[in-house]
């Protein structure tokens, strides 16, 4: 279960669950006026197939302008040859308040608690209480005259309500409450409680700790407290003398008893208190795209319309092959619209009457493959199609149909009928024939036979005629559509080879040897040290090894890299890597380097004594740095994934960044000989120019560390991790699917699964692994520990003693397993030489 604090109170929608897995990507804006990071790229219009908005007539305004007038009357009165309706859906914040009141019920001595919230959602009070002698934050249930009706018991410690709609809600009010009775005389010392959305599966919780409503003074002083602010609790004071008689009297049992159950005379202080709480809900709006012919010239008029409110802005280009690459078309274009750096249009569409929406008219000319769009609202607020670009195709040129034409003697039409349905008769009428015969020849065979008058040979003659009709009955059938298709496409034009997609996933029989440790780099000479082991390596029945960062870094160990051409580090020279490379592939070792593309330390200061400025052969300035880390001043745009804050993080929408990144990567593979990368911090980063760099360098084997957090409650482990492994499929769909990923998943289960002999772990609801393994073996990294978990780091460390079951459980399941160094060199070596 992970939680949201209520200061600011920002939480994300659960994953929806579909069997279509997409690479969808959170669409980020450039830092400049607007400009889409992501163009060219085809969208999944059959996804969208599905998508029934409500019936709305293509409606137009009068406009002022004679040319679009003339636009609009020639779009009217053409045929339509394409029309789709995409959903946009987004996010919208709404805010509201989380309503806390303790006060007198029906009776003067009855107390009740109540609970309300006015954002609209399907609201649960998950709450317990906490005994005088509690010690901790210990949960407990409450007695049973205390849980309202319709709630439920979580185990032994909580209790789960319902919010129901308040008494005093009226008209389009969305109050919800949850109400519980609070008895004076119990021993109940605080009421803990969380609010959970059941929509979202969003938990609220106040200052990252649970919600805390206290009875007793001592817990006043919680940060979490909410109740009166005096220097009692809710409750009331109790005496320091009924404290000291407690405390006193605290070996004798029956005092001790007494001393859980607060006096009568102790009375509850009513209290209410507000707190602001603002979640993020989907909102599903649509676009609808119509293209026609106009019928006077042979230019192609779109109309475009859209439920969304307010300014709407199309930022458009057309493009004139399959590689969708933008461009800006020739004029006519609508009104309000203006040139975008030279590369794209934007169009302000105008408003239909009754603000119901808007519309806008493109003229487009002759020759075009396509059009492409995103919507802007406002700076912050773009709409794409699911991560890419909306794209409407334009027809391709009429193919000749290739049939006979009128007055052959051959397949000649008969009039007012198609052509197609001319030559389904003539197929009947020949096949009929066939069968006739084939009718005749039965039931000759069968009088033959009753009348016992023929010969056997007869007898046989018959049915090999039927097998001779039968087969060019099938034949017939065989050849008469495809002939047909076959001639159209050689006519029109030769067929397109299909295009080449880089895949660095390797065989699918590769095991992976993490070649060091976090201290690796201090002899100063590991290449040399690791050349010895390459026999021995290969030996054991490793195929891949990776290797450290070969950069010059600011941090030993080579993830701060800064001049990417010097490979000169405290693992040995270039020269020295060089050859450590030429022993493995001797021995048949595809060799992995470790790449850090996320993030580059600069080698200077600039005026206003920032790290921003860059050295070396790509000598950078802060263009290439993102706007949005604090830090360092970038001048880039905004980052495409999560800032790693030690080191100016860099700008991959940036077209230098792009190519030199690609042009390094090209020259480690030639000059260094490296046959793929480990990809350092890919969460920094979109995926897809990940796809661009591994075009471009054509590796073999390519695995991303995308790591996050996995889903815990209350300090313990979910068995439900999907949400984490969605996370890191998206990744990879974001790449195409051209890199693997190490399986995050999959060792943080193992590490619960084994510390504590929960097996039932290590299967998902499916019956499945529970990891990225169990959808996607084949970009499935496995692992148990590496440089940063294990080794000195031990950032999470596999459960000692256990490590042999983890090899025991990777090695034996699907995907590509991968050995941490310091386990093959050590007391576990011949178990895993084994498995």
């Amino acid at each position: 279960m992970s939680t949201t604090t209520i200061e600011p109170l920002l939480h994300r929608c659960r994953r929806e669950t579909s069997t279509f897995r997409s690479g969808s990507k959170r669409f980020r804006p450039s830092s400049l006026p607007g400009f889409p990071r992501r163009l060219g790229f085809h969208c999944w219009r059959s996804f969208f197939c599905e998508f029934k908005p409500p019936h709305r007539p293509l409606l137009l305004r009068a406009v002022a302008s004679s040319s679009v007038a003339a636009t609009v009357e020639a779009f009217e009165s053409s045929d339509v040859f394409f029309k789709e309706t995409f959903p946009l859906k987004q996010t919208s914040l709404v805010k509201g308040k989380i309503f806390i009141r303790l006060g007198h019920g029906k009776k003067e001595q009855d107390w009740k608690l109540t609970v309300g919230c006015d954002v609209p959602g399907k609201w649960i009070l998950h709450w317990g209480v906490s005994y005088i002698d509690d010690v901790g934050n210990e949960w407990d249930q409450p007695p049973s005259g205390m849980i309202p009706p319709g709630s439920v018991r979580i185990k032994d410690y909580a209790i789960e309500t319902p919010f129901k709609k308040s008494s005093s809600s009226s008209g389009g009010d969305t109050l919800q409450e949850v109400k519980i009775d609070c008895d004076p005389k119990s021993s109940i010392a605080a009421i803990n409680f969380v609010l959970k959305d059941e929509e979202t599966g969003a938990w609220y919780q106040h200052r990252g700790r649970d919600f805390k409503v206290p009875l007793m003074d001592y817990l006043q002083k919680d940060g979490n407290v909410v109740g009166p602010k005096k220097g009692f609790g809710a409750l009331g004071h109790l005496s320091n003398m009924f404290l000291k008689e407690n405390a006193l009297d605290s070996k004798n049992q029956e005092t001790s008893t007494k001393s859980r159950v607060p006096q009568r005379e102790n009375r509850l202080e009513g209290f209410y208190e507000e707190l602001p709480i603002a979640k993020e809900v989907a909102v599903c709006n649509w676009v609808s795209v119509s293209v026609r012919k106009c019928p006077d010239t042979a230019k192609s008029l779109l109309y475009m319309e859209t439920d969304l409110s307010g300014n709407v802005v199309v930022h458009w280009g057309v493009c004139r092959d399959d590689a969708k690459n933008w461009e800006v078309p020739v004029s006519p274009y609508p009104p309000n619209t203006v040139i975008f750096k030279g590369k794209a249009l934007r169009t302000l569409l105008e408003a239909k009457e009754g603000d119901s929406g808007s519309f806008g008219v493109f003229t487009l000319e002759e020759g075009l493959e396509g059009f492409l769009f995103v919507l802007k609202q406002n700076e912050n607020s773009w709409l794409n199609c699911m991560g890419n670009d909306f794209y409407v195709p334009f027809p391709s040129p009429t193919i000749s149909s290739g049939l006979p034409k009128q007055g052959q003697t051959e397949g000649a039409e008969t009039p007012g009928i198609p052509a197609e349905e001319n030559e389904i008769s003539s197929h009947s009428a020949y096949t009929g024939g066939i069968i006739s015969e084939i009718r005749n020849l039965v039931s000759d065979i069968s009088s033959e036979k009753s009348g016992k008058t023929k010969s056997k040979e007869a007898q046989e003659s018959i049915l090999q005629e039927i097998e001779r009709l039968a087969a060019e009955a099938y034949n017939i059938f065989r050849s008469s559509v495809p002939t047909f298709l076959e001639r159209a496409v050689s006519e029109s034009e030769e067929l397109k080879p299909p295009v080449q997609i880089s895949t660095a996933t390797g065989s699918g029989f590769e095991i992976l040897c993490q070649g060091f440790n976090w201290e690796s780099h201090k002899s100063g000479r590991w290449y040399q040290e690791l050349k010895g082991k390459a026999r021995e390596l290969s030996s054991l029945g490793f195929t891949v090894i990776w290797l450290p960062p070969p950069t010059d870094s600011v941090s030993h160990e080579g993830y701060m890299p800064t001049d990417y051409y010097n490979l000169n580090s405290r693992y040995g020279t270039m020269e020295e890597l060089k050859e450590v490379v030429k022993n493995f592939h001797e021995v048949g070792i595809k060799v992995l380097g470790d790449v850090v593309l996320n993030h580059r330390c600069a080698q200077y200061k600039n005026q206003n004594g920032v790290w921003n400025i860059f050295g070396g052969r790509l000598n950078w300035d802060d263009r290439a740095i993102v706007a949005d880390d604090p830090h360092f001043q970038g001048r880039g745009n905004k980052s495409s994934g999560d800032n790693f804050h030690a080191a100016p993080n860099i700008d991959h929408s940036q077209d230098f960044v792009r190519k030199d990144i690609k042009d390094w990567l090209y020259w480690l593979r030639k000059e260094i000989g490296y046959d793929g990368w480990r990809l350092d911090f890919v969460r920094g980063f979109w995926g897809g120019y990940l796809k661009d760099y591994l075009d471009a360098s054509e590796p073999y084997f390519a695995v991303g560390e995308y790591w996050d957090s996995l889903s815990y409650t209350y300090g313990e482990m979910d068995h439900n991790q999907d949400a984490h492994r969605q996370r890191i499929v998206d990744w990879i769909n974001a790449t195409n699917g051209t890199a693997g990923a190490f399986d995050v998943t999959t060792k943080g289960i193992l590490h619960a699964a084994l510390e504590r002999c929960e097996y039932w772990r290590l299967s998902d609801a499916k019956g499945k692994a529970p990891g990225v393994v169990g959808w996607w073996p084949s970009r499935a990294v496995t692992f148990i520990e590496n440089h940063d978990t294990g080794s000195t780091q031990g950032h999470w460390r596999f459960p000692g003693g256990k490590e042999m079951q983890g090899y025991a459980y990777i090695l034996t399941h699907p995907g590509t397993p991968s050995v941490f160094y310091d386990h093959i060199f050590s007391h576990c070596r011949s178990e895993i030489e084994s498995l």
